[in-house]
C-alpha cells in the first residue's frame, strides 16, 4: 500500500508498522503497562453517539475557527511527540511544515530531534513549545528564552510527568535512543533494510535541545535519559505560577483531568486547559481523556479555552470532541504514523485524512460551521452492552 491508498488513520498505522524495526514502532505505538488506558481512549470515542441534524444547507462547510484567541484552518493542534526523527529523519521538521501550510498550531516536543531554532526557520506557522519541567531551573530557563527569542507564541506546560511510565514494550525490547544493536534485535533491525539505509545516510537522530543540560556535552541518548532522570518531582502550584510569571506569552497546561484542577488553573491566569492523559503512556488505569472533558468543561464554563488528546483517530472524533467542550483537538500520533510511513508526505496524507473525514462528518451532522457544533448534536445516557 503506497501513501494514496492509505484512507485512515489506522491504513498509515499499518504502513508505519510494516516500514519501521519492531522496537521502533512499539515505541510511538505503545502504552503504560497493561494500555487499558491506552484502549480506553479509542474506545471512549467509540461509544459517543451523535443526533445528526436534517435539512441544513451543508454545502459549503466551514472547518476554520479560533484556537486560544487566533483564527486556525481546523480544530486541530498538533501535539508534541518526542524521538520520532527514530523514525524517519527530521520528521519534526516534516510534521510542523505540514502544519504551517494548513494553518493549525504546531507544538514542538522537549524531546524533539529538530532544534526550538530549526523549526522557527525552516517551518514557521504557529509554534507552541511543549515543556518538561526538570530540576535544573537555570536550564528551564534557557529553554523559555530559545523559545520566546524564536517567535514561539505559546508554552505547553506538561504536569503529568512526575515520573515516566512504565512502558513494558520498551523495556521487552530494550529500546533505547540511539538504538544499539544486540542479539535480539539485531534480526529486527535487518528485516527493515529501507529504515537502516536512512538511519546510516542521515545518521542516528540527535536532541540537540538538550545540548548542555546540567553540563553535559553529548545532546544524544545520555542527555535524554538524564532528563527522564531529573523529572521535578515537586513540581506544584507555586512552580506554575512562577513559569507563568517568567513567559509573557500564551501558557498552556497539558495533563488535566480533572474539574477542580482547571477551574484553578482559570484563576491562575493561564491561556488554556489540556484535557489529556498522555496517550495511555503514562498513568495506566488514568480516565480516557473524552471521559474528563465533560467535567472539565463544566468546571472552567467557556472561560478559558479547552483543547483535548489521546484517541483521536478520526474526522468524527473532532465533531464529538468539539460537541463535548473542547475548542479543538491535539493530534500525536496520527501525523506521527504519516510521517514515520512516508515523511512530509505522509505526515500531509494524515490531516488530509482527518480534515477531508471532518468535512464530511460535519455535513452528515448539519453542522456547517465548527461553531454549530455542540452538546445537542450528543446522545446522552448512552445504554450500556448487555454482555
Amino acid at each position: 500500500m503506497n501513501l494514496t491508498n492509505a484512507h485512515s488513520i489506522e491504513d498509515l498505522r499499518r504502513l508505519a508498522r510494516r516500514r519501521l524495526p519492531r522496537a521502533v514502532f512499539d515505541f510511538f505505538d505503545g502504552g503504560a503497562e497493561d494500555e487499558t488506558t491506552l484502549r480506553a481512549n479509542r474506545e471512549r470515542f467509540e461509544r459517543i453517539r451523535l443526533r445528526p441534524r436534517m435539512l441544513v444547507d451543508v454545502q459549503q462547510p466551514d472547518l476554520s475557527t479560533s484556537i486560544v484567541g487566533t483564527p486556525a484552518a481546523a480544530p486541530i493542534v498538533i501535539a508534541p511527540t518526542g524521538a520520532i526523527g527514530t523514525g524517519w529523519p527530521n520528521a519534526d521538521l516534516a510534521i510542523a511544515k505540514v502544519a504551517a501550510r494548513l494553518g493549525i498550531p504546531y507544538t514542538l516536543s522537549t524531546t524533539a530531534t529538530n532544534t526550538i531554532e530549526e523549526i522557527a526557520k525552516q517551518a514557521g506557522g504557529r509554534l507552541w513549545f511543549q515543556l518538561y519541567v526538570v530540576r535544573d531551573a537555570s536550564f528551564v530557563q534557557r529553554l523559555l528564552q530559545r523559545a520566546a527569542t524564536s517567535g514561539f507564541e505559546g508554552l505547553v506546560v506538561t504536569v503529568d510527568l512526575a515520573v515516566g511510565g512504565k512502558r513494558e514494550r520498551d523495556l521487552r525490547n530494550r529500546f533505547t535512543v540511539p538504538l544499539r544493536p544486540n542479539w535480539q534485535t539485531f534480526r529486527d533491525l535487518a528485516s527493515h533494510p529501507a529504515w537502516c539505509w536512512q538511519m546510516f545516510k542521515h545518521g542516528q537522530p540527535r536532541f540537540d535541545n538538550l545540548a548542555g543540560f546540567q553540563g553535559a556535552a553529548e545532546p544524544r541518548a545520555a542527555v535524554a535519559a538524564k532528563l527522564a532522570q531529573n523529572l521535578d518531582a515537586s513540581f506544584d502550584w507555586a512552580g506554575l505560577q512562577r513559569l507563568r510569571d517568567a513567559w509573557h506569552h500564551k501558557l498552556l497546561v497539558k495533563g488535566v483531568a480533572r474539574g477542580e484542577d482547571a477551574e484553578r488553573l482559570a484563576s491562575l491566569g493561564v491561556d488554556g486547559v489540556w484535557v489529556s492523559n498522555h496517550g495511555g503512556r503514562q498513568l495506566d488505569g488514568a480516565i480516557a481523556s473524552a471521559d474528563a472533558l465533560p467535567e472539565v468543561a463544566q468546571a472552567v464554563a467557556g472561560r478559558i479555552p479547552l483543547l483535548v488528546d489521546s484517541g483521536v483517530r478520526r474526522g468524527v472524533d473532532i465533531v464529538k470532541a468539539v460537541a463535548l467542550g473542547a475548542q479543538a483537538v491535539a493530534i500525536g500520533r496520527a501525523t506521527l504514523y504519516g510521517a514515520a510511513a512516508g515523511g512530509e508526505a505522509g505526515a500531509e496524507r494524515a490531516l488530509a485524512i482527518l480534515t477531508e473525514e471532518l468535512r464530511r462528518a460535519m455535513q452528515l451532522c448539519g453542522t456547517p460551521r465548527v461553531a454549530d457544533i455542540g452538546p445537542a448534536l450528543l446522545q446522552v445516557n448512552v445504554p450500556t452492552e448487555v454482555a
